[in-house]
């Protein structure tokens, strides 16, 4: 029984196994996709992972480690140049599976592996994705609005209550004119009456002077 053992053998013995992840490794890298079944994807996937992390430091030991594993000039000189240059910076998972169904004849589940940033077609949708933000419009948009707004709402604020009081002043001076003349007017007649008044004795006294 081999309860426990998670190392899939794949029907091979270690030295045939070993040879044909070095064969796949070496294609996988130089070639940068390759079709193969689920169950080889996922020990390539192991296998090649940990080559790509030791091939970031470009020394000779590294190298030579990556070469008793590969056994390919072409392909060490691949790894260590053009894909670190472009998967270097990631921290990890340098490879991706893509199922494509199932093989006739022997009904194995396939798929492809390959490098993560040499499929052109998934960076091109990638990167409009990266460009519609929604941080920059909000920024843009709600920042400038709100000082501006403020702005042109304080002077109104100000001016109301001036206008207000200049037109309370006006509607006051308007309704004192009138008082005033009205009481002008009222005035003159009452010293017009007293101007009467007075005369009128005088003038009856001269005449009964006269008669007598």
């Amino acid at each position: 029984m081999r309860h426990g053992k998670k190392i899939n053998h794949l029907g091979r013995t270690a030295s045939h196994r070993k040879a044909m992840l070095s064969n796949m490794a070496s294609s996988l890298i130089l070639h940068k996709r390759i079709s193969t079944t689920l169950a080889k994807a996922k020990e390539l996937k192991k296998f090649v992972e940990p080559l790509v992390t030791r091939a970031k430091e470009d020394t000779t030991h590294n190298r030579r480690i990556a070469f008793s594993y590969l056994k390919s000039k072409e392909a060490i000189k691949e790894l260590f140049g053009e894909v670190v240059e472009k998967v270097g910076t990631r921290p990890g998972g340098y490879t991706r599976i893509i199922k494509t169904g199932f093989r006739l004849g022997d009904n194995a589940e396939m798929c492809i592996i390959e490098l993560v940033d040499f499929n052109e077609l998934m960076l091109k949708d990638a990167k409009p994705a990266k460009k519609t933000t929604r941080r920059s419009r909000r920024s843009s948009g709600t920042t400038p609005s709100t000082p501006a707004a403020v702005t042109a709402k304080a002077p109104a604020v100000e001016e109301a209550p001036v206008a207000a009081e200049e037109a309370v002043e006006d509607a006051v001076e308007e309704e004192v004119t009138p008082v005033a003349e009205v009481v002008e007017e009222a005035e003159t007649p009452v010293a017009e009456a007293t101007s009467e008044e007075s005369e009128t004795p005088e003038a009856s006294a001269d005449e009964e002077t006269e008669e007598k």
